[in-house]
């Protein structure tokens, strides 16, 4: 565990030279927060609840899945693998002694930890300035369902991203794959337009896709809603973190043999 301890603080020290990265990621969670404010404080001039929610109620929904979406930064991990297996550069993954696959889960958890802070601050800055009366569960057992969903989401994108970018091994490129994971991932979630909102047969649709315990039902448990889906999210999701996984092997042993290291 100590080695891959190292590999998270080095990338958490490497943050540090893309002091402008925190930057733009501050403000894009401060963005994603300003929208919703205007957005739905046009829509609750009209109606004091929509859906499931209060005015202050979206808010603190939208503020807490803005926090929870930026700390997901496993996007660029298909992206490195793509590049490097294709430029012949992967097999320094090949023979360090490390696991590849936890390589890239200590370099994610680098990353994560170093924003972690920043995209707090964000978050309670605009509490502060558009007197948010914050809506927070007080339920211990919920707090911790909802904190133990939300790192499985994170250990689940890690993977994907992962097996996605394994893929070049097979296929020449992999944007399409990319592309489709992308946008399920944005509808999926809950960032642009929180699902309780969705007809109920299309929600019904939606939770079995992993995507939907990725961030969404941990804002909404976060929030004091949907306390009922707490322990069928979490086994769902470690369902499809172990099916995953699966899936990842299975492409390993089958095409990394394949793999001669000089690019392609």
């Amino acid at each position: 565990m100590r080695k891959y301890w190292e590999i998270a603080k080095t990338y958490m020290k490497a943050q540090m030279v893309w002091r402008a990265d925190v930057i733009f990621n501050m403000i894009f969670t401060i963005s994603k927060i300003l929208f919703a404010y205007l957005l739905w404080g046009i829509i609750f001039r009209q109606k004091s609840t929509v859906g499931l929610f209060t005015f202050h109620g979206m808010l603190s929904y939208y503020i807490v899945s803005s926090f929870l979406s930026q700390l997901e930064m496993a996007d660029g991990i298909s992206g490195e693998i793509h590049a490097r297996i294709r430029n012949g550069s992967f097999s320094k993954y090949m023979v360090i002694p490390v696991g590849i696959e936890k390589y890239f889960m200590a370099m994610e958890l680098g990353v994560v930890l170093f924003y972690l802070a920043f995209d707090f601050l964000a978050a309670a800055v605009w509490v502060v300035i558009f007197r948010v009366r914050f809506v927070f569960t007080t339920d211990c057992r919920i707090l911790l369902c909802a904190v133990v969903m939300a790192v499985l989401g994170m250990v689940f994108m890690v993977q994907l991203n992962y097996l996605l970018g394994l893929l070049t091994l097979k296929y020449q490129g992999i944007g399409t794959f990319l592309m489709i994971k992308n946008n399920l991932a944005a509808l999926v979630t809950g960032t642009i337009v929180p699902l309780a909102l969705f007809p109920e047969i299309i929600v019904n649709a939606m939770r079995l896709l992993p995507f939907y315990y990725v961030t969404y039902l941990p804002s909404m448990l976060l929030t004091g809603m949907l306390r009922e889906e707490a322990l069928r999210g979490l086994l769902i999701l470690c369902f499809w973190c172990g099916a995953i996984q699966v899936s990842i092997n299975v492409i390993w042993k089958k095409y990394s043999r394949k793999y001669d290291g000089v690019g392609i």
